[in-house]
């Protein structure tokens, strides 16, 4: 039988993708990567571009090819066949990648490129593809003694595994949990989109009623709405103990000795590197130069912040007292309370916005954005074939009608399909030997509400800015005009820099200029009345410093212990948390929250010592907006201006350099201060 995975495709055929084909499929490919690396080190001519980096490239390239499918099919549809089938993936790809930065004459042969006269003769691109790989493989242990090469291998073998468990634990724990009600009067409060949705959920499940799950549109809807405290202290604890020895399923899927062990071995493997902490080694390939600027920047900005995040819940607490009749706030109450303020003090709540924000308008309106700013035209396009009816799939073409890329949308939640949203690159940009190009492809990835039986998907405002930013994301990999695969887009782009473009798309959202060009009443088709963005703009900075504080708790929390874990006076994970809490949290937690048990973005992806990333981005993402504030946030020549400096240019030059190209100097903090409503 022949494996799709390894058939000739230009898009991955998911219809014929099995998850019995990913194992055999990547066992063959490994191999055969091999050989051909073998192949190439063992040449005798001195390595050229030609000879040498280009087929290298396209080793990279097929791998990448066929492990993109695989990875999204884990994220997307991760049924236990899919995920069984992943994780025997997994460690061959783990022990090629060691084994490849580790292999001596790999090493030897890109060290005699870079010290010969060729390197003079490349590009300012392929120069930094050879000075980036020679830094990798300083930090993938190339120097090293056998036995500490033995040892880094065993590392990077089970933190794979470890980080694997822990997205699955997460995953498992928030579909483990549900709620039925019977009792419609028990749901006063919730909008009836709310309840569509749960009585959906309860019909798919054959239950009568309305059933709620720990997915994010049922969650929430719960929290922000529902009158009834009790549920809301019933889902509200299950959701923050998830993965967590005291979570709603006994235990089941604790991550707290995952937890433990993954900073063990990150530690472990930092001073393998010579490194004092893994905080320093992950810092190696980021904007930022050492931990106390790091540390420096996030306490700065929570210096500035606290004390108004203080005051904005001081006043939450008086409302609820004098309005809501709670004499105590409590965690539970927090989302809840929130709405009720933001709609006495501005007449607007998310949920009146939401008939004003179907998907299809928005994605519409957005789509608009980007052909104003960037001469972008993009069109909807049949998929040779997808992993889901629900998909969508779209081609970017550019002024001169020419196809840029391509990319899948999926956008509602399901069962089987991790939470949050996320862009993951499908295939990169790069010179293909007939010097055609072979053009960037996307995924991306949310979890909005479906569309009921007689209405579109509706979304809020907080869910168009999630779609405004991953389609940022998805813009940096698309827009690259750099054709070497390894800076090309995202990649090799600074970590602590990657948010720049996503961050920056969500200005769109809070401009009246531009919200007139995705919001229409799904039933009458009129625009968002100019009285509703007003106020929606007004409430802008609604409890801003509040959500500044709970950002640089998770940036300081996630730094301290990757910092600190071996340290003399290291109190444990917990207690770090709270030590953050201290500092900058505008209010105490329940003893019961285990935030920290379901924090995949640390534990599980690749923000390890590197959340800061958000904040640190969002500086330069408003500073790059403060141009377009002062030209006119659609001005054509500034919205170039941008696509040259910074979404073409993917990791082909260093973030700080090209921000400096487009903005005329270093980046500062003042606009993210003013447009958080927070005085600099």
């Amino acid at each position: 039988m022949t494996n799709p995975l390894l058939s000739t495709f230009e898009l991955p055929p998911f219809d014929r993708i099995k998850a019995e084909h990913f194992l055999p499929a990547m066992t063959d490919l490994l191999e055969s990567a091999e050989a051909r690396i073998n192949e190439l080190v063992a040449q005798k001519e001195t390595p050229d571009w030609s000879n040498f980096f280009y087929p290298l490239e396209s080793i990279s390239d097929q791998i990448e090819r066929v492990w993109s499918p695989i990875a999204n099919l884990n994220a997307v549809c991760n049924t236990a066949d899919v995920r069984d089938a992943y994780n025997q993936c997994l460690p061959l790809l783990t022990d090629y990648s060691t084994r490849m930065g580790q292999h001596e004459g790999l090493f030897k042969k890109v060290e005699e490129a870079r010290n010969s006269d060729m390197y003079t003769s490349l590009s300012e691109v392929q120069q930094k593809v050879i000075d980036d790989m020679l830094r990798d493989f300083k930090l993938s242990g190339i120097d090293l003694a056998p036995d500490a090469k033995q040892r880094y291998s065993e590392i990077k073998a089970e933190l794979s595994s470890l980080t694997s468990s822990f997205s699955n634990h997460v995953l498992d724990a928030t579909q483990a949990w549900s709620k039925h009600v019977e009792d419609e009067t028990l749901l006063k409060g919730l909008p009836p989109s709310a309840l569509e949705l749960a009585a959906n959920q309860a019909a798919a499940k054959n239950c009568e009623g309305y059933l709620f799950t720990l997915d994010i549109p049922s969650y929430l809807s719960v929290m922000q709405h529902c009158e009834n405290r009790e549920l809301r202290k019933e889902m509200y604890l299950a959701y923050v103990t998830r993965a967590s020895d005291i979570g709603p399923n006994g235990g089941e899927f604790d991550n707290s000795e995952l937890m433990e062990k993954i900073l063990e071995l990150r530690t472990e493997l930092a001073a393998i590197l010579g490194y004092g902490n893994y905080a320093e080694l992950s810092i190696a390939k980021k904007m930022a130069s050492t931990t106390d600027e790091v540390i420096g920047f996030l306490t700065e900005l929570g210096e500035k912040s606290v004390g108004i995040a203080r005051k904005e819940y001081a006043a939450l607490e008086q409302f609820s007292r004098e309005e809501l009749a709670l004499d105590e706030l409590k965690a539970w109450d927090i989302a809840y309370a929130s709405e009720q303020l933001r709609e006495a003090r501005y007449n607007i709540s998310q949920e009146a916005l939401k008939p004003y924000f179907s998907a299809d308008t928005v994605i519409a309106g957005m789509f608009e954005v980007v052909k104003r700013l960037y001469g972008l035209s993009i069109k909807a396009a049949e998929a040779p074939s997808k992993w889901h009816t629900d998909v969508r799939f779209y081609e970017v073409h550019d002024a001169d009608n020419r196809l840029k890329a391509m990319f899948y949308l999926d956008l509602f939640a399901r069962d089987a399909k991790r939470g949050g949203a996320w862009m993951a690159d499908c295939q990169g940009k790069r010179l293909l030997p007939d010097q055609s190009q072979q053009i960037p492809v996307a995924f991306l990835t949310c979890n909005f509400t479906p569309p009921g039986s007689d209405k579109p998907s509706l979304l809020t405002h907080s869910e168009v800015t999630t779609l405004f930013h991953e389609f940022g994301h998805g813009l940096h990999h698309m827009l690259t005009e750099v054709d070497v695969a390894a800076v090309a887009g995202i990649s090799g782009v600074a970590w602590d820099a990657v948010e720049l473009p996503s961050q920056f798309m969500e200005n769109w959202c809070w401009e009246s200029e531009s919200l007139n060009m995705f919001t229409e009443h799904y039933e009458t088709g009129q625009p968002l009345p100019d009285e509703m963005i007003e106020k929606l703009l007004a409430a802008r900075n609604f409890q801003s410093a509040m959500q500044m504080v709970r950002q640089l708790e998770f940036a300081l929390f996630d730094f301290l212990i990757h910092r600190d874990f071996a340290a003399s006076d290291f109190k444990g994970i917990s207690a770090t948390l709270n030590s953050v809490r201290q500092q900058v949290a505008a209010y105490e937690v329940p003893a019961e929250n285990r935030f920290e048990n379901s924090f995949s973005h640390i534990f599980a992806g690749g923000y390890a010592a590197g959340y800061y990333s958000y904040k640190w981005a969002e500086v330069l993402s408003a500073d790059a907006f403060s141009l377009f504030e002062e030209r006119g946030i659609f001005d054509r020549a500034t919205g170039e201006h941008f696509k040259k400096c910074i979404l073409e240019q993917g990791g082909s030059r260093e973030p700080a350099e090209l921000f400096r190209e487009f903005r005329g100097r270093d980046a500062n903090s003042e606009a993210l201060l003013r447009h958080s409503g927070i005085a600099a």
